[in-house]
């Protein structure tokens, strides 16, 4: 038995419209795959402008499908080997995210799965989440190591359910600010799903590190822009550090670090005269 993936290169993703998955269609095209992706309205053309500019690429079809409708993923999956799932109710307005997020996130994940374990071809599926399921949690301290086996505290999450805005919302909920390129993430989901021997959970973070660090490094890089780097008594270290060992033990090496990251954002904004 060889360690990769040898089979048929057929694959779907679901959520083509999103970020994360528009890139890993993209990246699957390149390699020669035949790629099948899902997204709400196929008929809404100002959404899927960009699913059919990366057609001239490959075969790429567009299905109809919606996380909650049961069988919406039947078709789209029937015939894959790999199915890559990497979409999510998104609504950071909601003043009810258990019904509006978290609850329609489950059914879409499991009638995924079902439509996999239906159609008989799929050898794996790659199901994508953010660092808050294995970040958050009432420890105490800073440099704490997180790994594959660690979740995130449910029963505290249960107990303060809300939502903070910007990334300081983000490390004070999660203890830390982890940064990725998104062609990183893309490559690692591609090669997880390529390596016959991998299985379980993966971390997939490249830097950890804080808002004020963050900041400092921005400020030091960029100081035409004046970024505030003034926090208060906000924390400066960070209290977690997610691990991405496992991933890396695997194989996998990231390709892209944080000066490379913001330097593209910041060039990227500047075409779009968000910058200057």
């Amino acid at each position: 038995m060889t360690s990769e993936f040898t089979g048929p290169k057929t694959a779907c993703v679901v959520g083509g419209t999103g970020f994360v998955a528009s890139l890993l269609i993209k990246q699957l095209l390149l390699k020669g795959y035949a790629v099948n992706t899902t997204v709400r309205d196929p008929e809404n053309e100002k959404k899927i402008p960009h699913l059919k500019a990366l057609q001239e690429l490959g075969e790429l079809k567009i299905f109809a499908a919606d996380l909650t409708n049961e069988g919406s993923f039947d078709a789209p999956v029937v015939g894959c080997d790999i199915v890559f799932h990497v979409a999510t109710p998104v609504n950071f307005a909601s003043e009810d995210p258990e019904n509006d997020m978290i609850k329609p996130a489950i059914k879409g994940a499991l009638n995924v799965l079902k439509a996999c374990a239906k159609a008989k071809s799929v050898k794996r599926v790659i199901m994508t989440s953010s660092a808050a399921a294995v970040s958050i949690n009432t420890l105490s301290g800073t440099g704490l190591v997180m790994d594959e086996k660690c979740w995130s505290d449910v029963e505290f999450l249960t107990r303060n359910e809300f939502l903070i805005n910007a990334i300081k919302g983000m490390q004070l909920l999660s203890g830390s600010f982890s940064i990725t390129h998104v062609e990183d993430v893309c490559r690692a989901h591609i090669f997880v799903a390529e390596k016959e021997t991998a299985s379980g959970r993966y971390i997939c973070a490249a830097v950890n590190t804080s808002v004020p660090e963050v900041a400092e490094f921005l400020s030091k890089r960029y100081p035409q822009y004046k970024i505030p780097t003034d926090f208060g008594d906000f924390p400066t270290k960070a209290k977690v550090a997610l691990s991405s060992e496992k991933l890396i033990s695997e194989g996998f090496s990231f390709k892209y670090g944080i000066e490379e990251t913001y330097d593209q954002t910041v060039e990227y904004l500047k075409t779009k005269g968000v910058l200057k």
